[in-house]
């Protein structure tokens, strides 16, 4: 529970009851009853064993079915109806109306707004009075400044495994995030999984905005985290005696990946054509410590709509966290992301959607 509670860095103390609720092992056993099998792999992360996303929904509409929900489609919801502080019903775009006595408003984040999640839901809170505490987004690729950018467009789609990253602001000497992993270059800069965590974090640094348009974020890679200094520059020492009479761009190869030989050459200011036999001992311990320290300075993040998941939502204030109502509207409940508490990257956020649907439900 309590590492639960540490990876939800936007109001995770709020979802102790819920969690408490339905755990993790819950919804594992409702898709084992659904014949789904799972598995866990690195950083305990769960996957059905099939690797296929369609395996969990079937389970999930298979679950529906057996519990005999209906399911109305083409019928979007206008407002939720309220009458003295009581939820009366939802009145829909074609003016009919749907009497209920209790709704559960779960309409998800800004995020990916081709699933439907448009951002309604808010809406549909602050017109019976609730507060939206400011979007943003979460779990998001970062843009790269304009030079860094020309390096990543050159290295786009190479994804890289097994690297260290540190983000720091390089005015206060401040290391704001440091993770190991994979990442991704692409044609606006970083993304991939280690990325998308980072952005958690430093959407929560003061000033960060302000701090990436002044080029005080940076991204530092180091591309062999196994090796230190000493034992990296043995190795280039090595691979430099067996490819001598080769030019440098061409007796990398070993060492780096194809796309990334040009750019790691072009940061350490060594000419791509230069003989390996004529690189003096600076120049290779610069190319070390740039492999070790491959810098991309951060200009900012992409668009919610890009995020995995929106930081910010319904005020956690303004509903019980032990059944998540709504404390101003009786019969009014609330559940997943349209809720302002959003977790790092590892299947949190899921969970987060699960518990709080479970607790609203029952």
């Amino acid at each position: 529970m309590e590492e639960f509670i540490a990876n939800i860095p936007g109001n995770g103390k709020f979802l102790y009851s819920s969690f408490q609720n339905y755990t993790n092992l819950d919804m594992i056993s409702l898709l084992k009853q659904q014949k789904v099998e799972v598995k866990e792999e690195r950083g305990n992360r769960i996957f059905p064993v099939s690797d296929k996303s369609q395996d969990v929904l079937e389970a999930l509409l298979k679950e529906l079915k057996q519990q005999n929900v209906i399911i109305k489609t083409n019928a979007k919801a206008k407002e939720i109806l309220v009458k003295d502080k009581k939820v009366q019903g939802i009145l829909l775009e074609d003016g009919s109306i749907l009497e209920a006595e209790k709704v559960i408003l779960a309409t998800g984040g800004k995020s990916y707004p081709n699933t439907g999640s448009t951002g309604d839901g808010y809406e549909m809170a602050k017109k019976l009075g609730h507060s939206i505490t400011p979007l943003k987004a979460s779990l998001v690729p970062l843009r790269a400044e304009q030079k860094s950018l020309i390096l990543c467009q050159q290295m786009q789609g190479l994804s890289l495994k097994n690297v260290k990253i540190k983000v720091e602001d390089i005015q206060k000497k401040k290391t704001i995030y440091e993770d190991f992993g994979e990442m991704l270059f692409t044609h606006f800069g970083v993304s991939g999984p280690i990325i998308l965590s980072s952005s958690a974090h430093l959407l929560r640094y003061a000033s960060i905005e302000e701090k990436m348009k002044k080029g005080c974020i940076v991204l530092n890679i180091d591309l062999k985290p196994a090796l230190s200094i000493e034992k990296l520059e043995n190795r280039v020492k090595r691979d430099f005696e067996k490819f001598k009479n080769k030019e440098i761009r061409n007796g990398l190869q070993e060492l780096l990946p194809q796309k990334m030989i040009l750019p790691v050459l072009r940061l350490a200011k060594i000419r791509e054509e230069k003989p390996i036999h004529s690189i003096t001992k600076e120049e290779r311990y610069t190319l070390v410590k740039t492999i070790k320290e491959f810098p991309i300075l951060l200009e900012g993040f992409r668009p919610i709509e890009e995020a995995i998941v929106t930081a910010g939502g319904i005020s956690t204030k303004e509903i019980n966290p032990k059944t998540m109502e709504s404390k101003l509207i009786q019969g009014l409940y609330f559940a997943g992301e349209i809720i302002d508490v959003d977790a790092y990257t590892g299947g949190f956020n899921l969970q987060i959607a699960y518990s709080t649907g479970y607790t609203a439900g029952m």
